[in-house]
């Protein structure tokens, strides 16, 4: 009698909400520090039957020590890791000083996310980022940003349109010979969705371009696999087409991020 295998655990790293500057003044819950997981995200994952696992963060202020939540031990139990969007990413942690107040990001989830993500590559266990994923992940490995888009780089391309979030589109171009490339495989052009305003300014020591906004050349996709396996994209894969208002299918995407966690499963397993 053959037993299925068991499914892939995949950590989800935390978004947080601060009480200290709430978005709504609701009280009761939002008084108190928040660890949430985007519904879609989790969705996305158990497309392809895996279960996603949020990893809280613990901080100076929490009633538990930084030492009563090991990551290392998430890292050794999960199957992968996949970094949620969220807030800005803090100047701070890529050695610069907000322009803008609105603009300071949040420093402890920065911390944490990167903390998290040093374990999980020195566990050698695929990670993956969306949106701000993709941002910590260049900032962890010595990359910067830009704080803002339009006001640093040019407002060539609406990257983040009010009102209408995830419905905003543009096209971009993967680069020819990259990751992307391979899991897109006759693919030159395609278009996502884009809801941001910072991006990749200085490339992290080590990634590769797996694809760019072809009227502003904003990098949308970078991977590294020396060692481990590291990819990220601008967009937000896990949101599903409304209407058939993009072409882009994210399944493929995932499928590569999944087989490689399966992959390095059965290494330590076999």
């Amino acid at each position: 009698m053959s037993h299925a295998a068991p499914p892939l655990l995949i950590g989800v790293s935390a978004r947080i909400h601060h009480p200290d500057a709430p978005v709504l003044d609701l009280g009761g819950v939002w008084t108190k520090t928040l660890h949430y997981l985007e519904q879609s995200v989790a969705l996305w994952l158990m497309t392809q039957d895996a279960v996603p696992v949020m990893v809280p963060a613990v901080t100076s202020g929490s009633l538990q020590s930084r030492k009563a939540l090991q990551l290392e031990a998430y890292a050794a139990t999960l199957d992968g890791l996949v970094l949620q969007g969220g807030a800005d990413v803090a100047p701070q942690s890529y050695g610069e000083q907000p322009l803008r107040p609105e603009w300071r990001g949040d420093a402890v989830r920065d911390q944490y996310e990167v903390a998290l993500i040093h374990a999980f590559v020195a566990a050698r266990k695929p990670v993956f980022g969306i949106c701000r994923g993709l941002q910590i992940l260049n900032v962890a490995f010595g990359g910067t940003l830009y704080q803002d888009l339009p006001t640093q780089h040019g407002p060539a391309v609406t990257h983040f349109a009010h009102g209408i979030y995830e419905r905003n589109h543009h096209p971009v171009d993967i680069e020819p010979g990259s990751w992307l490339a391979g899991v897109y495989p006759g693919q030159r052009r395609t278009w996502v969705n884009s809801i941001h305003h910072q991006a990749i300014q200085r490339l992290a020591p080590g990634f590769e371009v797996g694809a760019r906004s072809p009227e502003d050349q904003t990098i949308e996709a970078i991977s590294c696999h020396e060692g481990s396996y590291i990819a990220g994209v601008q967009w937000h894969p896990e949101f599903p087409t409304k209407g058939g208002d993009s072409p882009f299918d994210d399944q493929p995407l995932l499928r590569d991020f999944l087989q490689a966690c399966a992959t390095r499963k059965a290494e330590r397993s076999g």
